[in-house]
């Protein structure tokens, strides 16, 4: 079996590899080629924690993906100076079932929901966005910020968390890393990170909107990928509800998206406000943008579908690097 680290995890996952990696598995999973069967959660009482099981079939023209990934969140674990999460990937060889692999998962997990929102911005955001609006500081934000970057001509980042000291950190490690440009600015309120921002990123597990709708500017594109269960929400109902609405996957967004379930509960859309998956689009089935001054949100809860896709191009770029260890089972 072949062990990867978070650091050989980061090496064999470029972002930009896998964002076309994520577009492929997002048209997997829209046209029936992959099964991932609804995340079980375990409950963790004494340490109000959760533990998270994610297996995923995967099958598409650049072959089989087999995999189980196990995700922990910890909020505790932050008191103690431990990462919030801690996750891993097992492999399996999909025509028999023999364990691959054993890959670090957190580190995955940040990639792949990264590449998810630069995947969403390449079809959704306008071409010619140039500055963004980041809500978390946290290690989600960092690759969200890397991919949007990727992708699209960034040249100015507002961040806001009301952790300043988180935000200084942010800024201090990101500022003119790889594609990210040097103008990186705290945000001394949600009002200033979203008035000027062309394309938005909440990576955070706020209960209630991070900004207000009124402050958002025409043709802004939106990326949610922090909150993931129907109590927690992070975009507004108001902007839920006037901007074209895009997901991964129509069963995981109306059982675990609160920014979506919410809305619905009250009264405010239908299920029918969604516009498409994302593969839809990927597959030509669904249009996404339709004008420049359109609100485009992708809502994403994260599906397995996209470790699945991780992994495989993680152990494609590990053969070719000579990256992991082998051991004995």
């Amino acid at each position: 079996m072949l062990i990867l680290s978070k650091d050989e995890v980061r090496q064999a996952l470029p972002m930009v590899e896998m964002i076309a990696a994520t577009k492929k598995a997002y048209a997997a999973l829209s046209s029936g080629k992959a099964i991932v069967p609804l995340r079980s959660s375990l409950s963790i009482p004494p340490h109000e924690a959760t533990s998270l099981f994610m297996p995923a079939y995967l099958q598409h023209e650049s072959g089989e993906a087999l995999t189980v990934k196990i995700v922990s969140l910890f909020p505790h674990n932050i008191e103690s100076n431990l990462p919030l999460i801690h996750a891993a990937v097992l492999v399996l060889q999909a025509d028999t079932g023999q364990p691959l692999a054993l890959l670090e998962g957190a580190s995955l997990t940040a990639i792949r929901t990264g590449a998810a929102s630069g995947a969403a911005t390449d079809i959704l955001a306008r071409p010619d966005s140039q500055v963004a609006g980041i809500f978390g500081a946290g290690v989600q934000s960092r690759t969200q910020l890397e991919a949007i970057c990727s992708i699209r001509p960034i040249q100015k980042v507002l961040v806001f968390d009301p952790r300043q000291d988180q935000v200084e950190e942010f800024i201090q490690d990101m500022a003119g890393l790889g594609p990210i440009p040097t103008d990186l600015q705290p945000a001394s309120d949600p009002q200033e990170a979203v008035s000027q921002a062309d394309i938005i990123c909440c990576a955070t597990s706020s209960s209630t909107p991070v900004f207000a709708d009124r402050d958002l500017k025409s043709g802004v594109h939106i990326n949610g990928v922090g909150s993931y269960t129907p109590e927690m929400q992070e975009v507004p109902p108001e902007t839920v509800k006037r901007a074209a609405l895009f997901i991964d996957s129509r069963p995981a967004a109306l059982s675990e998206a609160g920014d979506i379930i919410q809305p619905i509960n009250d009264g405010q859309i239908t299920k029918e406000h969604i516009q498409a998956e994302l593969g839809e689009i990927v597959l030509g089935i669904e249009s996404g943008r339709t004008s420049t001054d359109q609100i485009t949100f992708f809502k994403s809860v994260g599906n397995a579908v996209q470790d699945a896709a991780a992994a495989q191009l993680a152990l494609e770029n590990a053969k070719k690097m000579g990256l992991g260890t082998n051991v004995r089972i």
